[in-house]
């Protein structure tokens, strides 16, 4: 398990390498949500997403032996950056398998860091072995984008700082609206801030919802296409599963067209360049999806790695 120390202690790893985002708020997203909403832009993070908080926080705690044999990652395309980001300023070779219908910006950064990238279809093939038998071959360690308690820890600063931003404002939330695919950001997102958390994840990939709801782990039993790239997990894992459950958390789903309205409400209210994937959290309380009439809500924007097209395509509604 993860605890609480150990998100202060990534907290100290990750001081002035990563960027500490502030709180944002807007009449305009108020007055929709009948609610006071401050939002936490992880899209302007280092990377473009939160990913490097917990990426940098598992390789910094490598042993030198594993440094110099270097890692291998599997996502497609946060992780990604975060991870070839984080090994590039560590020192450490990295190899990173993407789905080959991963956004170009993604794989264009993910190169721009430093890293080899493998391509894999995401319907027909298992990323996740392709890593390990990566690994197997150069006795690299495999860096998963949420089964890590490290990874989670890292996650968790992102909490941990809206904890200190409110206090130092003297603002008591009532509630957290968090992006989800695995459940690494939730779960670690819950540990760090202490507020009640709901998940939100695009519609087909809420297996984290169901899981929750069910008392135990369901995987999507239809993958499809979705303009949310970033979240099409197949199937939580017992470490992330466990934080959530303890936590009481719960969760809801967005639609496709939601959530590229989030994009554009982004860009056009908030100034704000966010990805679908990162938007899901602000879909759910434009749409009321969670209530959050006359509450006090965190609204996570976890990314904002889109490519021009698709930006396009969301603006254009």
């Amino acid at each position: 398990m993860v605890s609480f120390d150990d998100v202060r202690t990534a907290a100290v790893r990750l001081s002035g390498v990563t960027v500490r985002t502030p709180l944002l708020r807007s009449d305009a997203l108020d007055a929709i949500c009948g609610g006071n909403v401050w939002l936490k832009p992880e899209c302007l993070q280092r990377t473009g997403s939160f990913k490097i908080r917990g990426a940098y926080n598992r390789l910094a705690a490598l042993t030198p032996g594993e440094r110099a044999r270097g890692v291998v990652a599997f996502s497609s395309g946060n992780h990604a950056q975060g991870v070839a980001l984080a090994a590039r300023l560590l020192g450490i070779d990295a190899t990173i398998v993407m789905p080959r219908d991963a956004p170009a910006v993604k794989v264009a950064a993910t190169r721009d860091y430093g890293a080899d990238v493998v391509f894999y279809d995401r319907y027909t093939e298992d990323r996740a072995v392709i890593a390990q038998q990566l690994a197997e071959v150069t006795g690299a360690t495999v860096v998963p984008s949420y089964d890590d308690p490290y990874i989670v820890a890292g996650q968790g600063t992102a909490g941990l700082e809206v904890a200190e931003q409110l206090a130092a404002i003297d603002v008591v939330a009532d509630v957290a609206l968090v992006c989800c695919g695995g459940g690494g950001l939730a779960s670690g997102f819950a540990l760090g801030s202490g507020l009640p958390v709901v998940t939100v994840e695009p519609t087909g990939y809420d297996d984290v919802a169901r899981s929750l709801a069910g008392g135990a782990i369901v995987p999507v039993d239809s993958p499809r296409a979705t303009i949310c790239d970033a979240l099409q997990t197949l199937v939580m894992v017992p470490l992330t599963f466990d934080i959530l459950r303890d936590h009481a958390t719960t969760g809801v789903a967005v639609t496709d067209a939601e959530a590229a309205a989030a994009v554009a409400f982004a860009f056009r209210s908030l100034k704000l360049v966010v990805e679908p994937g990162g938007a899901v959290a602000l879909a759910a309380a434009l749409t009321g999806r969670v209530d959050l009439h006359g509450k006090t809500a965190v609204v996570v924007l976890s990314g904002g790695n889109i490519d021009a097209e698709v930006f396009a395509r969301c603006l254009a509604g």
